[in-house]
């Protein structure tokens, strides 16, 4: 829990900035946020994933640019590319080089046939792609303000990601038990 909240500080720290001020400003304290994150984990000498290093250089570009520019459009792309990003990896790994990357995260915990993580893999490739594509409308389309889309950016897709997983635990049961009944 503690890992999970400390990745979503640079998340919070934008939405309570924004509360408080503008885009801006709460891209500002993002980028500030996701750099200091990225600089403990150092200093700490932590594990520093690859979503660390994606999510730093997104954020640092896209938030960058909005600052830079003055222009909040740069900032509304940043969760479609972050989350685009991450499937065109899971997919691109499978396809261009035969890892599955969903099995190599979660294969020392789960045992399946090489078919269901196949559909795991692709199916938060599918999840990733469309949050990304729900992004761009609720950011682009004229039918919400951007107070919206940045409660959606936080909550909207963070709920989106947590009924994901658990129906994803739910199937992922489902194909575990058969295939424990199956080698027994």
């Amino acid at each position: 829990m503690k890992k999970f909240l400390f990745d979503l500080l640079p998340l919070i720290l934008f939405f309570i900035a924004f509360r408080f001020y503008d885009i801006y400003v709460a891209t500002a304290v993002a980028v500030v946020a996701s750099v200091g994150q990225f600089l403990w984990l150092k200093v700490m000498r932590r594990v520093i994933e690859a979503t660390h290093w994606i999510n730093l250089v997104v954020i640092v570009v896209f938030g960058g640019a909005t600052l830079l520019f003055q222009n909040d459009a740069f900032i509304k792309w940043k969760p479609t590319v972050l989350y685009w990003l991450f499937g065109a990896v899971l997919v691109g790994a499978r396809v261009f080089t035969g890892r599955n990357l969903m099995q190599k995260l979660m294969g020392e915990k789960v045992s399946m046939p090489a078919a269901v993580w196949d559909k795991l893999n692709y199916s938060w490739a599918t999840f990733f792609i469309i949050s990304g594509l729900l992004n761009l409308y609720v950011a682009f389309s004229g039918h919400f303000t951007e107070s919206q889309w940045v409660n959606f950016k936080v909550f909207g897709l963070m709920a989106l990601l947590i009924a994901f997983v658990i129906a994803q635990s739910v199937w992922l049961g489902r194909h575990i038990n058969e295939h424990d009944s199956d080698a027994s």
